[in-house]
């Protein structure tokens, strides 16, 4: 019986490719308005951890709740529904198309003309300006191409996108990496904006500073198990960098928080 209902909640999550296995015994939760780091060196388990909670791979073992209802998913699209929604480093956005089509890519406004269907494209650059502009970004025309803009730019496009759209869970893979320090600091600002919305940001991120200015609590991965799970309040950014790299969980940790021995 579970005596808590998270937002979201993994539990004794495995995931395997044939003889391989990338994931083994993940427990993992998420409450609502929480921003939780998922860390881990290349090769940890974080992609595949994400791709099984998007829908991308089935588990091998272990459930999945949402809410208080167990999940399993056929498809991305049927995470999408339920509403959680992905940034992945390459962003899916689509440099040749505009704004407002990027916005409302897969879910674009239409209007009759006679018996046809046609994008409403007046429609869908005003609603992008007004949905943008309504966690602080600006833009000059939506019907620019999405290929003149910045880095940070587009991020912050697809995290508004993600926002607009009713996500209950946001998933950023690295959304800060190559961008300068005034845009990092935008984006920084986006995942705190998602947070007073209360929805369930899970980060991904090399980046430990960044994690101690957003973060609430880090779950550390390493070689497809986790090996930490800590409220940032107990941890220094050297605790979670001796983590990342393999060093095992710090000792006073394990005094001070004898129940992280148990999660290994």
């Amino acid at each position: 019986m579970r005596l808590h209902v998270a937002l979201l909640e993994l539990k004794n999550i495995g995931r395997r490719f044939g003889h391989i296995v990338a994931l083994k015994g993940i427990d993992f939760t998420l409450e609502d308005g929480e921003v939780l780091a998922l860390l881990g060196d290349n090769g940890a388990g974080k992609s595949t951890l994400i791709k099984v909670i998007t829908g991308v791979y089935p588990p091998s073992e272990g459930d999945m709740y949402f809410g208080d209802e167990v999940i399993r998913f056929d498809s991305p699209q049927d995470a999408r529904d339920l509403g959680i929604e992905t940034v992945y480093q390459d962003l899916a956005l689509v440099p040749s198309m505009s704004i407002a089509r990027n916005f409302y890519l897969g879910r674009e406004l239409v209007k009759r003309v006679g018996p046809f269907a046609l994008f409403d494209q007046a429609a869908m650059d005003a609603g992008a300006a007004v949905a943008l502009g309504e966690i602080g970004i600006h833009i000059r025309n939506a019907s620019e191409s999405v290929a003149r803009l910045s880095g940070g730019e587009r991020q912050s496009i697809a995290i508004a996108r993600a926002l607009h759209f009713g996500s209950r869970v946001l998933i950023l893979d690295e959304p800060t990496s190559a961008l300068s320090v005034g845009e990092t600091r935008k984006v920084l600002g986006y995942i705190a904006a998602a947070k007073e919305k209360g929805i369930g940001v899970i980060f991904i991120t090399h980046n430990i500073t960044h994690v101690f200015e957003v973060a609430d609590r880090a779950t550390i991965l390493s070689h497809g198990e986790k090996v930490g799970d800590f409220s940032i309040c107990d941890v220094t950014q050297d605790d979670v960098a001796a983590m990342v790299m393999g060093q095992g969980i710090p000792e006073h940790l394990l005094i001070s928080c004898p129940n992280q021995s148990k999660r290994q």
